[in-house]
């Protein structure tokens, strides 16, 4: 049997080091690029968020904006526990932060990288790159897949797992095989806050903030990094990863509103202002940060407030009191584009689920093909859910095929 995997990232990989190589298996992977496993290599910022410490699989599927009933069958089959005991059976361990993302214990992306790759040449797994495909086409009962660059290639089985497209022309040669494509949208993108002043901040994070997006019933808490362009960090993550389709339809131009002090409201703002005010009244505002803001980012909201460097709190007018307490519940700001990174760039949409039998993940339409990782309409929010999602899929992919030669 010979074996097409489309896909050089984590779904396609890792289906490749769990094919059983019994009968003759032949394996052969096929990636469009120079290159393997890049979004496991950049990240977690270089250390690669392997999986999510959450063992609740219905809490766990609620981590997922798109793809939850699907995937309440698949994360049952290969769980996180499932993905920390495949790492650990090969001398890797993984360790939990405090937030609950997994990681190796090197703190370095390359052990998971070496870890997949040595499993995939135990496997005599042969790898091409620089393969775009352009369509696949049943040959009698194989498949016969055609690349770019005008070769082809004759396979009894084909794992898809090529990862999202930003545009729905590049599912073309999908179509063609009568699989219909959910419209593909970015998630997972930072925002864009053209000349702000605030991004002169750049590099300073607020460790638990609520953000929400104007008009919408979209909110999310966590962390916040203000950049050189505007917000990031796990908050907004998550908050574009809900409402991909939403902000999409809003051509990426809202309002958004920060609580800068996680979910106080203003009317308990109020009254831990009163407070400062009876005992530290003789005291500068500006020297006195009861909220452990960052000192640039207290100064900076201050300033926005219009308090002057030689106010003390008993001597703050009302007007500038409403105004701060306004500022640090539910500041705003105008939001004029995203920004997504070309290696993590994750997408809302792919193969329509209905399509796809969760139990082998072949597709239900055209035998012999199955799908694995993010071309599927399945995306997580920011936390190692993608990569679980994806190690669940391509495992599953490959114990089907490996079932099909015993």
């Amino acid at each position: 049997m010979r074996v097409a995997i489309i896909g050089a990232g984590a779904g396609g990989c890792f289906a490749a080091a769990n094919l059983k190589r019994q009968g003759g298996m032949e394996i052969f992977v096929f990636e469009k690029t120079s290159k393997a496993l890049q979004k496991v290599k950049v990240s977690g910022g270089g250390r690669c968020n392997v999986t999510h410490a959450c063992f609740d699989i219905p809490k766990l599927v609620e981590r997922y904006p798109r793809g939850n009933r699907f995937l309440r069958k698949t994360l049952h089959r290969f769980t996180p526990q499932h993905t920390i005991a495949w790492f650990e059976e090969r001398e890797v361990s993984l360790k939990t932060e405090d937030d609950g993302r997994m990681f190796p214990v090197t703190d370095d992306s390359q052990t998971i990288i070496d870890c997949i790759w040595g499993e995939m040449m135990k496997n005599k797994v042969q790898v091409r790159y620089h393969k775009a495909v352009e369509r696949i086409e049943k040959v009698d009962e194989q498949l016969m897949i055609t690349f770019k660059d005008e070769t082809s290639f004759l396979a009894d089985r084909v794992i898809i797992a090529c990862g999202g497209f930003a545009k729905k022309e590049q599912f073309s040669w999908l179509e063609h095989l009568g699989h219909t494509i959910e419209y593909p949208v970015p998630s997972l993108f930072t925002f864009n806050l053209h000349k702000n002043p605030i991004t002169e901040l750049m590099g300073v994070s607020v460790a638990n903030v609520t953000v929400k997006i104007a008009g919408t019933k979209l909110t999310e808490h966590g962390p916040l990094l203000i950049t050189h362009w505007g917000f990031s960090g796990p908050a907004i993550l998550k908050c574009s990863a809900w409402g991909a389709r939403i902000l999409s339809e809003h051509g990426y131009d809202f309002i958004v509103l920060i609580n800068w002090l996680g979910d106080v409201k203003d009317n308990e703002l109020q009254e831990q202002i009163a407070a400062i005010r009876r005992e530290k009244g003789k005291v500068l505002v500006h020297n006195k940060n009861s909220f452990e803001l960052p000192k640039r980012l207290w100064s900076f909201l201050l300033e926005k407030a219009g308090v002057s460097e030689n106010t003390n709190w008993g001597e703050l007018p009302a007007k500038q009191q409403n105004r701060l307490i306004q500022i640090l519940v539910n500041d705003e700001y105008p939001v004029s584009g995203k920004t997504t990174f070309k290696e993590e760039f994750v997408t809302c949409g792919g193969v329509k689920l209905q399509e796809v039998d969760p139990k082998t993940m072949e597709s239900r339409l055209v035998k012999g093909i199955f799908f694995a990782g993010e071309i599927l309409d399945v995306d997580g929010i920011t936390g190692g859910y993608n990569f679980q999602h994806a190690w669940s899929s391509g495992f599953i992919a490959a114990e089907s095929i490996n079932a099909e030669v015993n």
